[in-house]
């Protein structure tokens, strides 16, 4: 017998355990439209220090110093996904939002990893912001 097949929006990668993985240009059209709420996952001194998109929610996953689990985080997201909105997560390169997508799902919400994440990968000198990512994509952010 076969799987059931599963259909996803266009623009959307699979993922396990949440709704999937989304380009930084589709979260922000998205976000746009009105059919998503964009969370910032990384930490306040991230956000203060590298940069923040205007408009987006301030939700650690983590909290500086320490990389310690919010408390906070599940009533936070659990807040902003009321009605059945979409979420779209991002953190610095895109490996904290998957966790935050996969806690989001797990609390009943429809969760989408923003690919690439806010600075991207690093390149070989290990500086980021070169390759990918919300900034180098050219998406609406703000440095203090």
């Amino acid at each position: 017998m076969n799987a059931p097949q599963i259909y996803l929006p266009a623009g959307v990668q699979p993922a396990a355990g949440y709704a999937g993985d989304i380009s930084p240009d589709l979260a922000w059209a998205w976000v746009q439209s009105g059919e998503a709420e964009l969370v910032d996952v990384r930490t306040d001194a991230e956000r203060a220090w590298v940069g923040f998109v205007p408009g987006a929610h301030a939700l650690a996953w983590k909290q500086w110093p320490g990389m310690a689990m919010n408390p906070g985080f599940d009533a936070g997201v659990q807040a902003l996904g009321v009605g059945g909105k979409k979420l779209v997560l991002l953190c610095r390169s895109g490996v904290r939002s998957i966790a935050a997508a996969q806690r989001a799902t797990e609390l009943g919400l429809q969760a989408y990893n923003i690919l690439e994440g806010f600075e991207g990968d690093p390149d070989e000198q290990a500086h980021r912001g070169l390759k990918g990512g919300w900034r180098y994509r050219g998406l609406p952010w703000q440095q203090n």
